[in-house]
């Protein structure tokens, strides 16, 4: 009976959950439309999240393209295709991996930083310090970083692709004796309008869904030194399924697209 009682209980909490999240969001956009706008902080966002993300982004970015390419250059001269191997591991880049594992590999920095940022000021009470201040903490603390996880992802997304394309390359160079130039001639070829919008788009929503997540834990989170640990820990998980869904989410919706 204990068991059956459980179960609604974690399914209620995390209904409730999903619509504080919502209600969240939703003072987001409301409060992003009403000035003052913190222009400063918000440029201050942006080089904190992009900067200190970059080295990550492009060296987790260089492992998958080489990785890519050595792990599928023998089943591609198994069937005689070694030739599509820049046309195959460029879209698969582009389209899908690139976005996603950028995604990822930022919710651990920036979900879990932001997380714990603002569970630390929660549990110093410096946010009801500026609230009694008369200061929007909100707009100044949530509003900004949730604007500059958006922009900086796609940027992020953009550099890493990059740099998987050039790791591939230098496999196809001492292993097939292909040059970069008919490398990256042959990757351009492959990819059309319709591989490049949609992982732009997507990486626009992969980098809201960051934001907002982080921002939500820290801004709620518990008393004590433990709750900004699980705020930060949280942050994370919570993320890292919430991009998995938009993942899902963005490919239906574009095959319906190719379908049409």
């Amino acid at each position: 009976m204990a068991q059956v009682l459980i179960a609604p209980k974690k399914l209620r909490e995390f209904l409730v959950e999903i619509g504080e999240l919502s209600y969240f969001a939703g003072r987001f956009f409301k409060e992003f439309l009403r000035p003052p706008y913190e222009f400063r902080e918000l440029l201050r966002q942006c080089y904190q999240m992009g900067n200190r993300s970059l080295i990550l982004v492009l060296v987790t970015g260089f492992i998958i393209g080489l990785v890519m390419d050595l792990q599928s250059r023998p089943t591609m001269i198994q069937f005689g295709a070694v030739s599509m191997m820049p046309n195959m591991v460029g879209i698969s880049i582009v389209r899908e991996l690139g976005p996603i594992i950028t995604a990822l590999v930022c919710a651990g920095r920036i979900a879990s930083g932001i997380g714990a940022e603002l569970g630390s000021m929660r549990v110093t009470e410096q946010i009801d310090a500026m609230e009694v201040s008369g200061t929007n903490p909100f707009k100044y603390l949530v509003v900004t970083r949730m604007l500059a996880a958006t922009l900086m992802l796609p940027l992020l997304v953009v550099m890493g692709d990059a740099i998987a394309l050039y790791g591939s390359a230098l496999i196809e160079y001492f292993k097939g004796g292909v040059s970069f130039q008919l490398y990256f001639n042959t990757v351009f070829k492959a990819l059309s309008y319709g591989d490049l919008v949609p992982a732009t788009v997507k990486s626009f929503f992969f980098g809201f869904a960051i934001g907002l997540v982080g921002c939500f834990k820290g801004y709620y989170s518990k008393k004590g030194t433990a709750g900004v640990g699980v705020a930060a820990n949280t942050a994370v998980v919570f993320t890292s399924m919430l991009l998995f869904f938009i993942d899902f989410v963005a490919v239906f919706v574009s095959d319906i697209f190719y379908d049409l």
